[in-house]
């Protein structure tokens, strides 16, 4: 009978594989070891892969490694990229499925800023700018991972507006320290889950903030617009690491975000695992954005609110450009004539029905107004204008 694997034999293969792969032994510290370990441990006794789902998995984690270690290449063969200085002006927080992603695709054709783009997020080297024809050909990946996605996910068309060289939610460059919350999407892994509501997230922006550098260094400009549901759970630590950083958050009802995301969530562990329970997805999801929850109207508590712009999904969905124009002027902000153009352009290609409407049944996750209410009833009370 073969032994099991141990986490701290898988994970040594992973690195052997990441270092065989690039040549490269340089990860830059090691901050990012416990992420891995606790991830791949909760992998290993909890996750319930099929074949394609367990390959794919742990080649997503071959990856992150090798990013890391040709990103620490970069660093010590060009050691002015950490001079750069990064200025990350406004970041969009809240829950996921509220508007975010078409607010920030929106926010991405003013050229004034930068938005971190699909194609580098996932493969950051060599840095944009340095060889345009290894641009073109991550540009090429990223269009055919677009495609393949909608030839084997089409109702996520209908959910996320994506393209290779639009916008993307930072989740990989988090992904770097092993600290991401995508990885509960791909994985049931109910312990690396509970480990990641509470861990230190400081290293984490930290490393991203050296990306951003590297990201910038060949591509101005240097100020950033960011974006991602899941900053929501860590406001603190973002601060901390990007203390003139403003939120803009986006709104609406729970009862049409939760069931959204779980079945998001689901058919995602669907496409890689066996035996998913629905119910479970739904608890997940509760504990996460509930956690989200408590800790943004903490942080929101004291003289923090002041940096909050709030947008609702009903006045977005009816006059993006209004919401917007508003927002710029908050920031104190040029709206260009141009960028005005541009994002006139890209909401007459990209109409909020252009896949289809995403339809969910809440009460299938366990998720009726009840459970909703329980947990997120002082969302309710604090938003409900917005809602």
């Amino acid at each position: 009978m073969t032994a099991p694997v141990t986490t701290r034999v898988r994970v040594d293969e992973l690195v052997d594989r990441a270092r065989q792969q690039t040549g490269l032994d340089d990860f830059g510290g090691d901050t990012w070891r416990k992420g891995l370990e606790v991830l791949v441990g909760s992998a290993l006794t909890e996750a319930s892969f099929n074949a394609f789902g367990e390959e794919q998995f742990f080649a997503g984690l071959v990856h992150t490694l090798v990013n890391r270690l040709t990103i620490e290449s970069w660093f010590a063969r060009h050691p002015e990229i950490d001079d750069e200085q990064v200025e990350v002006e406004l970041v969009g927080v809240g829950f996921p499925r509220t508007g975010s992603t078409a607010l920030s695709c929106l926010l991405a054709e003013d050229t004034g800023w930068r938005s971190l783009r699909m194609w580098e997020a996932g493969s950051p080297c060599p840095p944009p700018g340095v060889s345009p024809e290894a641009d073109a050909a991550r540009i090429r990946a990223a269009e055919d991972a677009v495609a393949m996605q909608q030839a084997a996910l089409p109702q996520f068309s209908a959910m996320l507006p994506q393209s290779a060289t639009g916008p993307m939610e930072d989740h990989q460059l988090m992904e770097l320290e092993f600290t991401s919350q995508m990885q509960l999407a791909f994985a049931w892994v109910p312990t690396y889950a509970e480990w990641f509501l509470h861990c230190d997230m400081e290293p984490t922006y930290r490393y991203e903030e050296r990306v951003l550098k590297l990201l910038q260094w060949r591509r101005p400009p240097r100020r950033w617009q960011l974006k991602s549901p899941t900053h929501t759970l860590f406001l603190d630590a973002l601060a901390t690491v990007f203390p003139r950083a403003r939120f803009v958050m986006t709104h609406r009802d729970v009862a049409r975000v939760l069931p959204s995301v779980t079945d998001m969530y689901t058919i995602l562990l669907n496409l890689g695992n066996e035996g998913i329970d629905p119910h479970a997805v739904g608890e997940l999801n509760v504990e996460q954005w509930g956690t989200a929850l408590d800790r943004m109207l903490a942080f929101r508590s004291g003289t923090h609110d002041e940096r909050f712009l709030d947008i609702g999904f009903r006045a977005f969905q009816a006059d993006p450009l209004a919401e917007i124009e508003r927002l710029y002027g908050w920031l104190g902000r040029p709206l260009e004539p141009g960028t005005v153009a541009r994002m006139q352009a890209w909401r007459v290609a990209n109409p909020p029905d252009k896949h289809g409407a995403h339809t969910y049944d809440g009460a299938a996750f366990g998720l009726t107004d009840e459970v909703l209410t329980a947990r997120f009833g002082a969302y309710r009370e604090r938003f409900g204008q917005l809602l």
